[in-house]
């Protein structure tokens, strides 16, 4: 059965166009809550603790050690502003799983299962403890996700899936009720540990709450090397520099500072569509009256959330990795990804059709070969580095910093006795090996949607080396 979303458009061509026009290529979380940027590093400087990267997992890890150790000295070095990448980018889901759903997790962490599910509760209800704590508003609306079947074959997961959550299976007649798209098969309303928030509002408000606590924070200040000095770490920022007992790298995406980490991620660029605010009558048409997410279950799936002005944000399906493995600006804007998003948003709701979109962006996801994060530690344990949150990491951020901070003070945790803070995902070839073998990829898992969701023969030679590759 051919996929619903396979190419090529559908949509009259001038309906996308006319949508397209005058959309903003930038996040419209850092246009509807931007915020003023900090200082450049003026002097030189000594701390206890360094933190390269001010996107959620360098915040969480400054707000944390601050916790932990209030008289600690905490510095925060950001290349640009805070939260200006793919912290202020993405749609704003906050899962409770720290291993990219379920599957995941019982392919790369089967002893650790129990422990990592205990761990992920807890992480997840520290995370609405701190933002009561030190009132940060940042939308955060705990309303779960609607797990959709738009095909035949996805229907038997989705009933398992209810099953085991101990939700009500919907129906092609119940899911159409609460969504109405033509698309919809079956469905679930999956409640327990997702919430959504307002991306750019997260970031101002774990921004706030470190000032407060004493964290110097400095804007524009890339970090250039790192280097030994004594038993500490030297960062060098432009002609300054930064010695710190201890240094924990949140870099993500971008190039690594630690030689040890340089093929262990990629960066691979995820696109969104946010619609202009949708009126009482559109929002009647489609049905769609809570507040909920809604995500599809193809490989290359899509993922949609009302705004808290009735906006509707569209995103996923093309997962981009560019040659070279480069991070730019550039790539921030994909035209063809766009008007790809625009027919499938029509298609998902025709009722919509002549809505149009404000904004259309895109931004770089750090993923690695088994798609979760990875903490580890270097250099004796004066640095710690955490990357790989391809995309489901909003939640797993808080974790991640965490666990930096376990390994950087010696302790050991529940988080330090993990796998994932154990042992590093297999490498990824340097290029000229990676384009083609990640095209050769993305091109297989295509093929699997639109084959019922049967992988083929490079998917699962992949699988046997532990190595996933989907959106």
């Amino acid at each position: 059965m051919p996929s619903a979303y396979a190419p090529p458009i559908r949509t009259d061509r001038r309906l996308i166009d006319e949508a397209l026009a005058g959309a903003r290529n930038r996040s419209f979380w850092i246009d509807d809550s931007p915020i003023p940027a900090l200082d450049p590093l003026r002097n030189d400087l000594t701390a206890d603790l360094a933190i390269v990267g001010g996107g959620y997992v360098g915040l969480w890890t400054a707000l944390l050690a601050k916790e932990r150790r209030p008289d600690r000295a905490v510095v925060l070095l950001e290349g640009r502003t805070a939260g200006w990448a793919a912290s202020g980018r993405n749609g704003g889901f906050m899962e409770s799983s720290l291993t990219h759903g379920d599957s995941n997790g019982a392919l790369h962490f089967p002893d650790d299962l129990e422990s990592l599910a205990e761990l992920a509760r807890e992480n997840f209800e520290e995370i609405a403890a701190t933002l009561t704590r030190y009132g940060i508003d940042a939308e955060y609306e705990r309303t779960g996700m609607l797990q959709i079947a738009t095909e035949e074959y996805q229907v038997a997961d989705i009933r398992e899936q209810a099953e085991n959550e101990g939700e009500e299976f919907l129906d092609r007649q119940a899911i159409r009720k609460k969504v109405a798209s033509p698309l919809y098969e079956a469905g679930v309303h999956l409640r327990s540990g997702i919430a959504m928030v307002h991306p750019m509002k997260l970031v101002a408000g774990l921004r706030r709450v470190c000032l407060e606590l004493g964290v110097q924070i400095f804007e524009h200040s890339p970090v250039r090397s790192l280097s030994k000095d004594g038993d500490g770490v030297a960062l060098r920022v432009g002609d300054r520099t930064v010695r710190a007992r201890r240094v924990a790298l949140a870099t993500n995406a971008f190039p690594a500072l630690l030689k040890r980490a340089e093929l262990l991620t990629i960066p691979v660029y995820d696109y969104v569509l946010m619609s202009e605010p949708l009126s009482a009558e559109q929002r009647a048409s489609i049905g769609w009256q809570e507040r909920y997410g809604i995500a599809d279950s193809s490989r290359q799936f899509h993922y949609y959330r009302l705004s808290a002005d009735d906006r509707i944000l569209f995103g996923g399906y093309d997962a981009v990795y560019h040659r070279g493995g480069r991070v730019s600006a550039k790539f921030d804007s994909r035209q063809e990804t766009f008007e790809k998003l625009a027919d499938h948003f029509y298609r998902t709701f025709p009722q919509l059709e002549g809505t149009r979109f404000t904004h259309a962006w895109g931004g770089a996801i750090d993923m690695s070969a088994r798609l979760t994060a990875h903490t580890a530690s270097a250099w004796g344990g004066r640095v710690a580095f955490s990357n790989g949150y391809t995309g489901l990491g909003v939640g797993a951020t808080r974790f991640g910093a965490a666990t930096m901070l376990d390994l950087l003070d010696g302790a050991d945790t529940a988080r330090t006795r993990l796998k994932m803070a154990r042992t590093l995902p297999t490498p990824i070839p340097p290029e000229p090996i990676a384009y083609p073998a990640i095209q050769a990829a993305r091109a297989a898992v295509a093929r699997a949607d639109e084959n019922g969701g049967r992988d083929g023969a490079l998917l699962k030679t992949m699988g046997l080396f532990g190595i996933g590759f989907d959106t």
